[in-house]
């Protein structure tokens, strides 16, 4: 990335608190227009990295800037947040209560009216605006927070968990509002332990575990670095018999087929190969790809158990 398209850069940055190590020398950078992904297990020190980019908590050692300099006090409203806790009044009006969080973000009245408006109707919430906060579900809740968080259209908003207690229609809804977000020139991170929510929307992810840098760089390398070496096949040939297999497990009833894992050593040419040589009949072969979860869970259980 060029360093001067970053919107965020956090560099060698660590924060202790009394015995716990919860960053330890972390370094990263997200560009303008991206989506960029968060990841850790719990506990890992995502909270304490989003809060030291908000500037809510101070780092010990290291560097992190927004749009190019040191956080300012003008930045707060050039940055929206969105917590995993639900942090919304419950007694008043929606449209009157985005109004307010509108103008705490430096919207004239007008604007914030008409931007409320504009972002309830998006996400198909355009008759709460009447509505006390505590008579809507737990998802349309979620919704409008989302829509306070996106309502003053912040050059930069960190999303934790977005998805929280959303139906598929919903979260539909948003995966492509957030696409929209980002295409027009914001910045977004989504902070996430939903994989498959991170490889629909990111192109670049960050891991973190134990306060430490795990992972970080394009989805696509990480992806190819970690993939299994693993075919699904639908043929009639016994893949036991062959020198190149390590383990064969069924794919399972809704995808049929087998799926065959090579040894480290060997390529699917070379299987393919080999099932020509059978006089197999192939109706199917496919390399599968390595899913982010079982990357994640491989990533930190390697972490975890460095750190014993």
């Amino acid at each position: 990335m060029n360093p001067s398209a970053a919107s965020i850069r956090v560099e060698r940055v660590s924060k202790r608190f009394e015995q716990v190590l919860a960053l330890e020398d972390v370094s990263l950078e997200v560009g303008r227009g991206e989506i960029f992904g968060l990841l850790g297990p719990n506990g890992a020190g995502k909270t304490t990295l989003i809060r030291t980019i908000l500037d809510i908590i101070k780092p010990d050692s290291g560097r992190v800037e927004v749009f190019g300099h040191a956080f300012t006090s003008a930045d707060r409203d050039r940055i929206g947040y969105l917590p995993e806790e639900r942090g919304l009044y419950q007694r008043p009006e929606v449209g009157a209560m985005l109004e307010y969080l509108g103008a705490l973000k430096g919207l004239a009245p007008a604007a914030a009216r008409k931007e409320a408006a504009r972002w309830l109707e998006r996400l198909d919430l355009g008759d709460a605006a009447p509505k006390k906060v505590e008579q809507l579900s737990k998802g349309n809740q979620q919704k409008v927070q989302i829509a306070a968080t996106l309502l003053a259209r912040p050059p930069i908003v960190v999303l934790d968990e977005p998805m929280s207690g959303l139906d598929p229609v919903s979260a539909r809804v948003v995966n492509a509002l957030l696409r929209e977000y980002a295409d027009e020139g914001h910045t977004v991170v989504l902070s996430t332990h939903q994989m498959e929510l991170v490889e629909a929307l990111c192109t670049r992810v960050f891991m973190i575990a134990r306060g430490r840098a795990v992972l970080n760089g394009s989805l696509r390398d990480i992806k190819r670095q970690y993939a299994t070496n693993a075919i699904r096949v639908v043929s009639n040939a016994a893949y036991e018999r062959c020198a190149l297999v390590a383990r064969v497990e069924p794919a399972g009833a809704s995808s049929g087929g087998t799926d065959v894992y090579l040894r480290e050593s060997a390529t699917s040419d070379e299987f393919l190969a080999w099932l020509a040589v059978q006089g197999a009949d192939v109706e199917r072969f496919e390399k599968l790809a390595t899913p982010l979860e079982e990357i994640f869970v491989r990533v930190a259980s390697s972490a975890a158990s460095e750190a014993i």
